[in-house]
């Protein structure tokens, strides 16, 4: 419980007798404000007040904290609760005093119950008329300075009033307060009035403000609203309905089938595009059409495919190539994210979609021209996504395990939650994230998984550290949190490194396959039929496709006997090796490119074909034919006709072309646009905390922190090196001086990581970076001890020179 001193003359007062865990719980409330740490806490009260970071605090408030809030606007300056508690009849005084306990929290509010002060930037934050209530004109204006003296007069009046004098006053009274009316300022009088508001201006109901509006005064509406200042009060969440209630290992089980199909729809997205990466649009995205033959490739509907798209694309798996025709091809990250566990694949992945602000639901919505955003593009980057989509995790989170939302009222709980964020867009993401949560796997039938929720709990913490010490690391070599890869991994089904052969030139997995045999298999079999298991059909084709990509024979036998339970059938290798004796038979090289063969029946059957005359076939001899194609497009032709031709090169060797598997240049991951900061860790606010504190000595200049001279105590290099040394050994934070390059110096808060060959690397606390400092350049060094809470009647002391 804080308790703020009564002699608190400012917010800044009101920060330096908070206790050290009340300072803690505020920068974690509002993580914005350690973003870099303050210099003090003077700074901490100036940024506190800040009209952005105010905003920020205030769209985390849910609307019965709001409610109170701006009840607190609407009332003078100071107010108590007393007079905030009969402007809020009905409202349980607990609630109240817990909502004032909340905004004091997040210092929004200062001073004891008697005397509360709301930060300034907050009262403006309500518009001139909180609370719906006009100005207060009983100085300006005789009549209704009656008014504030006799209430009661103000409803007798009003019951004199005519019925549509009335209505204009119903239409005023909660806000705004402000109508329009021609001559708003003439001269009435109550022998003049002819209409409803000359009869209401001339008793002083409503007052002029110009010539063309009126107001609604003050001392009128508070005893016409019987003094209460927020109708409509909302101090309790609305109810979440429930879809059905689930076994939680059902649904951790689901969940893991979702995070696993996930998973082979993103590594054969990556693998088709970089063997034939999809070029990008001009506008920058992926084409329309990309997309649809992208969502047959993977079997989804386009939502779906976009969903892996642009997650890829978040997790910096995905990028532009940035030659002079782009093209969308995976970076080098994929890589080392393909040969991760699948567990951490899969939590890589979840923390990326978590945190970015890429949108695919937008790419259904059309804008006011009829047109839609493309996927990639930057027309998919909304900074509030990030946000909105936590909010509606959480919500799911907060419910009872298995327990699976009703859509609509999850949607009605995020507006009382975040009222300030309540737009389409918030919308349109919340309904969005149920059904890409379901796809990912990060919830299984509707209800939250356990792996799930220990995504959102290690996702704050990660990203605070990512953010602040590994900003510039390869997302595929990015920290996992281990408690997440070991919920899932138990969800996820065990690879197979085998196949059942049949007969009928079919092989049957019973499981999903390993990564490099599935590969394989997908190279010499079409896939026929998905499910519990997969079938894969061997065609002279699929073959032949093999065959051209560098397997011999005698490889996709070796294969196929090595990873199969079932000999290997007679007509399966039959097929293969009548297949691939004709492979070749038939050879394009370059003339503009030619055709030769040893048998001179089969070129004359070239000749004769219709089908292929638009390649220009002319023979030269018997075995060798001229073509006007490239060869790309003979090879092309000819196998289209039924043909099994192989390439050759200058010299008559074969020539096996084999897949290009494309590669873009190494890309960072693409930065996050959110506009709300990270949540900080433990370590980084108890850092915080004590830079403060350190701070705050150094502003009011107290000699048992800096010496008599009020500043911090100078150190011989050695000195300095043996301070940074122990501080180094037992890990603790250290005040400096470092001298700049010009010679200016300036004192920080730093933890040592590294010292070594002169240079010490350490996380500087107040710009949440970790930076490295040249040893010689630091002028001094002293010890922070754990400064004692205000109160203390002896405070511990910063140790003295080193």
């Amino acid at each position: 419980m804080i308790a703020p001193a009564p002699a608190a003359r400012s917010l800044a007062d009101d920060l330096r007798v908070r206790a050290d865990s009340a300072l803690a719980t505020l920068l974690v409330l509002r993580p914005d404000l350690v973003h870099p740490v303050p210099a003090d806490l003077g700074t901490l009260a100036t940024r506190a007040t800040t009209t952005t970071s105010v905003s920020r605090a205030l769209d985390r408030l849910d609307r019965g904290t709001l409610q109170v809030t701006e009840a607190l606007a609407a009332l003078a300056e100071p107010s108590s609760v007393t007079e905030l508690s009969s402007g809020l009849p009905g409202l349980d005084v607990d609630y109240l005093a817990e909502a004032i306990q909340r905004l004091r929290a997040r210092a929004l509010l200062w001073g004891p119950d008697s005397e509360l002060h709301l930060v300034r930037t907050v009262r403006q934050s309500f518009g001139d008329y909180p609370a719906g209530l006009g100005p207060s004109m009983a100085e300006a204006r005789r009549g209704v300075k009656v008014y504030a003296e006799q209430p009661g007069l103000v409803q007798d009046t009003v019951a004199e009033a005519p019925v549509e004098a009335r209505d204009a006053l119903d239409k005023l009274l909660w806000g705004p307060p402000i109508g329009r009316v021609e001559s708003a300022d003439r001269a009435v009088t109550p022998e003049t009035a002819r209409t409803p508001v000359e009869w209401l201006l001339a008793r002083h109901l409503l007052e002029p403000l110009d010539e063309a509006r009126v107001v609604l005064p003050r001392e009128v509406a508070l005893p016409l609203r019987e003094q209460v200042l927020v109708r409509d009060l909302q101090p309790v969440a609305p109810a979440i309905g429930l879809r059905a209630e689930r076994d939680t290992t059902q649904v951790d089980r689901t969940a893991g089938q979702q995070a696993f199909g996930f998973l082979r729809s993103t590594d054969d997205l990556l693998q088709a595009w970089s063997i034939a990466p999809p070029t990008v649009l001009r506008s920058g995205g992926l084409g329309v059409r990309d997309l649809a033959r992208t969502a047959t490739l993977l079997a989804l509907d386009e939502a779906g495919a976009a969903l892996v798209v642009e997650t890829a694309y978040a997790a910096g798996l995905l990028a532009s190539d940035g030659e002079s025709a782009e093209a969308w091809a995976p970076t080098p990250a994929y890589d080392v994210w393909a040969a991760r566990p699948m567990g951490e694949q899969w939590t890589l992945l979840a923390q990326a979609w978590l945190g970015s602000t890429r949108t695919p639901a937008l790419l259904s919505e059309r804008d006011e021209a009829g047109s839609r955003p493309t996927a990639l593009s930057r027309d998919v980057d909304r900074p509030g996504t990030p946000v909105a989509r936590r909010a509606a995790l959480d919500a799911i989170a907060a419910l009872e395990p298995g327990a699976s939302p009703i859509g609509v009222d999850l949607s009605n709980y995020l507006d009382w939650k975040f009222p300030r964020r309540r737009s389409p867009l918030r919308s349109l993401v919340s309904s969005a994230t149920l059904r890409e949560a379901e796809e990912l796997g990060v919830t299984g039938l509707g209800a939250m998984s356990t792996h799930g929720r220990a995504l959102l709990v290690a996702t704050g913490i990660e990203e605070s550290i990512a953010e602040a010490r590994a900003a510039n690391r390869l997302p595929g070599r990015a920290p996992v949190p281990t408690a997440v890869v070991e919920l899932i991994t138990p969800m996820l089904p065990a690879l197979l490194d085998h196949v059942l052969l049949q007969a009928d030139l079919t092989a049957v997995a019973p499981g999903p396959l390993q990564g490099e045999l599935a590969h394989e298999l997908a190279l010499v079999a079409d896939v026929e039929s998905t499910g519990g298991a997969t079938t894969y059909r061997f065609r002279e084709s699929s073959i032949r496709r093999a065959l051209d990509a560098g397997r011999s024979a005698s490889d996709l036998l070796s294969m196929l006997t090595t990873h199969s339970r079932t000999p290997v059938p007679q007509p399966l290798d039959y097929l293969i090796h009548d297949v691939s004796r004709r492979h070749g038979a038939v050879r394009v090289g370059i003339a503009s490119s030619y055709i030769r063969c040893d048998d001179p029946a089969t070129l004359s059957t070239l000749m004769a074909e219709r089908k292929l005359s638009s390649l220009g076939l002319v023979r030269l001899a018997d075995t060798v034919v001229a073509a006007t194609a490239t060869p790309d497009i003979v090879l092309e032709r000819l196998r289209d006709n039924g043909f099994s031709p192989s390439a050759e090169s200058a010299d008559g060797a074969v020539l096996i072309r084999r897949r290009k598997e494309h590669r873009t240049p190494v890309r960072p991951r693409p930065p996050r646009i959110s506009t709300d900061a990270p949540a900080p860790s433990e370590a980084l606010v108890a850092a915080a905390v004590r830079a403060l504190r350190a701070g705050e000595l150094a502003a009011t200049n107290r000699p048992e922190a800096l010496g008599a001279s009020g500043r911090l105590p100078r150190t011989t290099a050695t000195e300095s090196l043996v301070a940074l040394r122990n501080a180094l050994s037992e890990q603790k934070t250290v005040w400096i001086g470092y001298a700049d390059s010009s010679g200016t110096t300036s004192e920080r808060v730093i933890e040592p990581l590294r010292l070594e060959g002169g240079f010490l690397t350490a996380y500087d606390t107040r710009t949440a970076e970790v930076r490295t400092f040249t040893v010689a350049r630091v002028t001094g060094v002293s010890q922070i001890a754990d400064l004692a809470e205000p109160g203390d009647s002896t405070p511990d002391r910063p140790k003295g020179r080193a």
